[in-house]
């Protein structure tokens, strides 16, 4: 679930940085150090708790109490038995000593070879290193050894009474061999402390944390992506603009004649004029439409919001648990949105199921995302991952739904009922409709669909490579200004060319475009996922039917949610464009 609500938000997702306002000690008081999860360095989103693997563990596991936000990103911190203390050295002290079985020593090999790391937490500092050592070189001769890191070193900086960095490296160890082992193993595992006076404020040491980040570093800016989409846009903006108008300039000269040269022009087979009265003949399916459109304002709204809040800084960057539960509560707060739309609209297209209607927006976003959720929540819990969320954890994202999205849809669904008039449209329709014409292959849907999808992907292609790296990846992105630019991009280039196609279409005396606007620019979402088939076998690492069945599951429930927002924007925009050529036509 966290990953795909960082994925709705566009890869707000960032790594690396305190999550608190920094706890006060004195000299000598216990600084508690929690184990959380490790998991495949490849695989962001399979974690398992750390005591999962043959480590040294107390007695009795104490287990962190998390927020909703933590419980998300898969957090399940327990209490380690690392004995620190506030600015007091540790030279080198046993933390345990273990007798492995030959099952045990298994699954460390299986832990080493897929790159396993661990994270500890310290003052709400994440802490990072690799679980063994790998070594793998040459074809002839091949080598390869496994290695068991046994002696941590923490490094440690302070100001007085904060903590303002941490860091655990294995500094001057010598892995433990792990090859050849067929009977028990004796591990001991030990452990240093070494803690520095910093001049760094508690307000610096996310710059410094940051710095030296365990996972890469932050992204540049990628000028030439931005320069790319920007110059498609000026393209398909002075393509409708330009040319397009000129065609209209000449259409109404044609079309806007007198009487007698107009009732002759009826007789004719062509052009948009003559189906003035059945352009606005009401769609099949108004209230799946409505619904369509209802949530994919709500998402729309709720991805630019999100942007211009990250842009000021309203977001704590790294603060994964935060932007999780800031995801769960806006999205729970936008279904007003959502339902004010969709009953709007509804009500304008002579709808009378009202009910019905709000029923639909309700679950034309949620039952999807439930579906998708509970099978990739399912392939965690088989497996053991920490990504598996509590019983508890359901409870209170279902109750969060049902006490205030769900009212909420219903109260946007009253309002926009009570707001919404008749659809005012310049034409009268009449009771029989038009017979379309046969069209030819390039005004078919599918080709439609093609032209229309592909020309905003192709905006945003460079920088989806960006966003993909951080939700699925290990990069971290920062450049909220450079996406604000990329989401006002691709919302310019969906309404021109679903403008463009829709005057197209109606040129061709095919009146059927209210659903064929949706899917001009909604098949942007189909364009998404072949990127993500090709960025998973060919740009990442990623393996196993864990990460797979996540990846695959929470990309095609984005892609959907992208299909729906800019399929809303194709549609206003061919609305806005139909009436206004209408409204300028002369007609009795």
């Amino acid at each position: 679930m966290a990953a795909s609500l960082r994925v709705v938000l566009l890869g707000l997702v960032l790594v690396g940085i305190p999550r608190s306002s920094g706890e006060h000690f004195k000299v000598g008081d216990p600084v508690p150090v929690y184990v959380n999860k490790v998991g495949p360095y490849h695989n962001p989103h399979e974690t398992y708790h750390y005591y999962s693997l043959p480590v040294c563990r107390p007695q009795s596991i104490e287990h962190k109490r998390l927020s909703l936000g933590e419980v998300l990103d898969g957090d399940r911190m327990a209490l380690s038995t690392y004995d620190i203390n506030f600015a007091k050295d540790v030279d080198s002290k046993v933390l345990c000593e273990l007798s492995l079985e030959p099952q045990d020593v298994d699954r460390l090999r299986k832990a080493v070879e897929e790159l396993y790391y661990y994270e500890f937490v310290m003052d709400d500092i994440a802490l990072r290193g690799f679980v063994g050592y790998l070594e793998e070189t040459g074809f002839l001769p091949h080598s390869h050894k496994l290695g068991l890191w046994t002696h941590l070193h923490f490094t440690i900086e302070y100001n007085d009474k904060q903590i303002v960095f941490a860091n655990v490296s294995t500094k001057d160890a010598k892995p433990l061999s792990l090859d050849d082992v067929s009977d028990k193993l004796m591990v001991k595992h030990l452990y240093s402390v070494k803690w520095h006076l910093s001049p760094l404020t508690f307000e610096q040491r996310g710059e410094r944390l940051r710095d030296q980040a365990f996972f890469p570093k932050t992204l540049e800016i990628h000028w030439l992506s931005v320069i790319n989409s920007i110059v498609l846009v000026f393209l398909l903006t002075g393509f409708v603009i330009i040319i397009l108008m000129r065609v209209l300039k000449n259409d109404f000269a044609r079309y806007n004649l007198d009487d007698e040269v107009t009732d002759e022009f009826d007789q004719g087979d062509n052009g948009w004029k003559i189906i003035h009265t059945d352009v606005f003949r009401f769609p099949s399916h108004c209230s799946i439409l409505s619904a369509l459109l209802g949530v994919g304002a709500q998402f729309l709204t709720l991805t630019i919001g999100i942007i211009i809040m990250a842009l000021f800084g309203l977001f704590s960057v790294g603060h994964h648990g935060a932007i999780n539960t800031a995801a769960v509560l806006l999205y729970a707060l936008t279904c007003c949105i959502a339902g004010y739309v969709s009953s709007s609209f509804f009500r304008q297209l002579n709808g009378s199921s009202w009910v019905w209607n709000i029923i639909l927006t309700t679950c034309i976003f949620s039952v999807p995302f439930f579906i998708m959720w509970s099978v990739v929540n399912t392939i965690h819990w088989i497996s053991g991952s920490t990504q598996a969320l509590p019983f508890t954890t359901v409870l209170l994202l279902l109750s969060t739904w049902f006490l205030l999205g769900c009212p909420l849809t219903i109260l946007g669904g009253i309002l926009g009922k009570r707001a919404a008039g008749p659809f005012d449209a310049p034409c009268r329709t009449r009771r029989i409709p038009r017979e379309i014409p046969v069209q030819p292959w390039y005004k078919s849907v599918v080709v439609h669909m093609t032209i229309g999808g592909f020309l905003p992907f192709s905006a945003i292609s460079v920088e989806l490579y960006y966003i993909f790296a951080t939700v699925w990846g290990r990069e971290q992105y920062t450049l909220f200004g450079i996406l604000f630019i990329v989401a006002i991009i691709l919302i310019s280039v969906s309404g021109c060319i679903s403008v463009a196609l829709t005057y197209f279409q109606l040129s061709g005396e095919d009146y059927h475009w209210w659903w064929r606007s949706v899917f001009s620019a909604g098949s942007t979402g189909f364009f998404m996922f072949l990127y993500s088939v090709f960025y998973y076998f060919r740009r990442s690492n990623m393996s196993g039917i864990v990460q797979t069945v996540e990846f695959f599951g929470y990309t095609l429930l984005t892609c959907y949610v992208f299909f729906l927002m800019l399929g809303t924007v194709s549609f206003f925009a061919s609305l806005k464009f139909i009436c206004y050529i209408y409204c300028n036509l002369k007609m009795d």
